[in-house]
Order: structure tokens, then sequence, then C-alpha cells
């Protein structure tokens, strides 16, 4: 028998959070971001789901290679452009769509001599400091391309530094409209957490409403909780031509804060889960683990699960990080292993249910009735659902589930 470990991608919810998407934006197109090989779900796992998309957006070639071996014939986008002059190349001939944010790729383009026009997102820097031109470069930038014999149509791009601040996309979008007014193109500023805060979203009811505003808390919709003054800009205005969603799709919150994912109806599209391989009792008194950090306060059963930081589960994980043993809610107590984390089993006895060798063993996502959302468990370990996604090491067998 295998190590009773696995992640399951579920289909279904990535359909679903990708539909969710587009709601909140019925006037613009959506990128699925699907960088970082999907968020760790897999490109080849979540084209399916995902393909209802107008285009896909990434960073690495490679990538952009396996969207095309897949079928995939629109567009593209390479989110940090191309890293070097040969890579237009390659752009020309899997017909990828590229962000331009520096003076070297304008020069690879200006010098270039090619019959097929590239389709460029000119990026500008609205206080990110991370990518883009200056403000006061970008117009230079903007018409050293429309000079180009190798450009074609210009999209204008930012990226909002803190989309999941209250007002947080003000300024900079002020400063991003007051840049790009009376030149021609479309525009692409909103992320996840921008999509969410200003896009038409469903409350827990059910009815659509207009979040023009920020909403109390991330990019979620904050269903029943309450609004606050609505941003100095329409929602279609922040919304824009492109909007660019990833973190949402794979069910997961831009912050890890509240409100939760679930509250903007995302659903979880990766679980983790494994099994009780062994349990100890032991007395009050007695340390669990890797320094002796878990003292028992009182006699207790304590579970062994297979998982690790080998496997992907934060290290930094402390005693008290939720985890689910039969569909019942404990604690990990104790330092994590590189193969293992243990568990309290009390709580699950005390439930009335089993707790024993080979019980399920929810590290996050859903399970037979059960909840454990992964932004929960990366706070717990000062972190983010975004790297725990990322970081599921390649010896966890994966399987995808409709």
């Amino acid at each position: 028998m295998p190590r009773p470990i696995q992640a399951i991608i579920h289909a279904e919810a990535l359909a679903h959070n990708l539909a969710r998407a587009q709601r909140a934006a019925p006037r613009a197109k959506v990128w699925a971001v699907v960088k970082a090989n999907a968020y760790g779900h897999g490109i080849e796992r979540a084209f399916a789901p995902l393909r209802a998309a107008d285009g896909f957006a990434l960073l690495d070639l490679a990538e952009a290679e396996r969207l095309r071996a897949l079928g995939w014939g629109g567009p593209i986008l390479l989110l940090e452009g191309c890293f070097e002059a040969s890579d237009l190349a390659l752009c020309e001939r899997l017909n990828l769509w590229h962000v331009v944010h520096d003076v070297a790729q304008l020069n690879w383009l200006a010098a270039r001599r090619k019959p097929r026009a590239h389709r460029i997102f000119l990026k500008m820097n609205t206080g990110m400091n991370r990518l883009g031109f200056a403000p006061a470069q970008y117009r230079v930038a903007w018409e050293r391309l429309r000079q180009s014999q190798a450009v074609g149509e210009i999209t204008h791009m930012t990226h909002f530094a803190s989309a999941d601040a209250p007002h947080g996309t003000d300024d900079a979008f002020d400063l991003f409209q007051r840049t790009v007014s009376g030149l021609e193109g479309e525009r692409s500023a909103c992320n996840s957490a921008a999509l969410l805060r200003h896009g038409h979203s469903p409350q827990k009811s059910g009815v659509l409403h207009m979040v023009a505003g920020d909403a109390a808390e991330t990019g979620n919709d904050g269903a029943d909780r309450p609004q606050a003054a609505p941003a100095r800009t329409g929602s279609d205005e922040v919304l824009g031509d492109w909007v660019r969603p990833g973190i949402m799709l794979y069910g997961g919150s831009p912050t890890g804060l509240e409100p939760a994912a679930a509250d903007w109806d995302l659903r979880p599209a990766m679980s983790l889960v494994t099994r009780i391989i062994g349990i100890q009792q032991i007395p009050a008194g007695a340390t669990v683990g890797y320094g002796g950090s878990f003292t028992a306060e009182r006699p207790m059963r304590v579970g062994v699960a297979a998982v690790g930081y080998a496997d992907g589960y934060p290290r930094h994980a402390p005693t008290g990080t939720p985890i689910v043993v039969d569909g019942v809610r404990t604690r990990i107590v104790g330092r994590v292993s590189m193969d293992m984390v243990t568990v309290d089993l009390d709580p699950v006895r005390a439930a009335g249910r089993a707790g024993d060798v080979g019980s399920t063993v929810l590290c996050w996502g859903r399970r037979n009735g059960a909840e454990l959302p992964i932004d929960e468990v990366a706070m717990a370990a000062g972190t983010v659902g975004y790297e725990l996604m990322c970081a599921v090491a390649p010896r966890v067998p994966v399987r995808v589930e409709d």
C-alpha cells in the first residue's frame, strides 16, 4: 500500500470560481492566472475546468508551451514579459501576448523586424515598485511601442499594491487613469482582491448587488457585512477591459484574512488528505515531538498523521494549528516533522468519533462534509494560502475529482 497521503484537485470548484470571477466582471474579459503551475494545482489538471476563460496568464515560456500542447488556441499572456530578445521568436511561434515593463524589452522590440505584430500589455508602476514604468516615463514608452514595426495593439496595465486594504486602490487607480488619459487601448488593473472588492458580487442570499467601493476586507464580497463608502470611481471603470483573477480561482482569499473565501462564494479547489498511522497514550507532563515543545497538561491521546514539511505542510505551524480527524476539528501539537505531524485526538473521541489508526485526516480543503480553509491553516502558520498551494511536494500523489 502506498503512503496514505494525497492532494485532491476539485475540478468543479475551479469551474465555479472562474464563473464567480466572470459574474463579478460581466463586461470585462477574464484572464485565468495559472502561473506557478496553476498555483500548485497543475496546469494540465486545471486546464479543462478553466478553459471557459478568455485567456490564460502565466510567467513561464515552458508553461505556455504546455497550454498550447493541450490544444488552447486563445490568448496567453506572459505576465513578466520576455526575459531576453530571443524569447520574441517563441512569442511569434506560439502567438503569445506579453507584458513590457522595462526599457530593455522596448529595445528588443524596436530591433525586431518581423511581419507578425506583437500584442503588448504595457505596465505602469503605480506604487508596487516591482515592475513597470514610472508614470512620468509611461507615455514615452507607449510612444516608442507605437513606432515599432513589431508592435500591434497595446493594452494599458497596472498592478495594485494594496487592493486588499480599505480604499487601497483609489490613489493608484487615479494615477493610472490620469496617466493613460487620451491614449488609445484597452485597460487592465484588477487582480483577485480588486475584482472582488469592486465587482458585481452575490451575497449569501444569492441576490446580486454592486460593490462599488471597498468591502469590509480583502478581495471579497463581504456578504452580511457592512460596506464601506463607495470608491471615487465606478465599479465598471475600475474593472476595465481585462481582469486577472489568480488566487480566487483556487478558492483562496487574496490576503487570507477576513472575510473568509467562502463568504465570497469561493470553493476550495485543493484538499490535502492523509491518515492516522499511529497513536500514543501519554500522561500529564509528557512532551511531544522534537525539542519537547508541547507538554501535555493532562493524560491525552496523540495521533500521528502521515504528513510533514517534506510533503508541503508548513514546518512552522505551531501547536494549535487546526486539523480535522474523522470530520472533527482538532489541533496539531508539537513540532511538525519531515514526514509526520502529531495531533490531539481527545476532541475526536469526545465527539463520539473513532480517532483510531486509519482515521481520515484533513489538513486543508474539504472531505466528507468537513471543510478546513487553507487560509486558516496558513494564518496559524504565519503565512498565506498561496504558499501552501504552491508548496505541495512532488512526492504527494495528486488526483482530480469532479
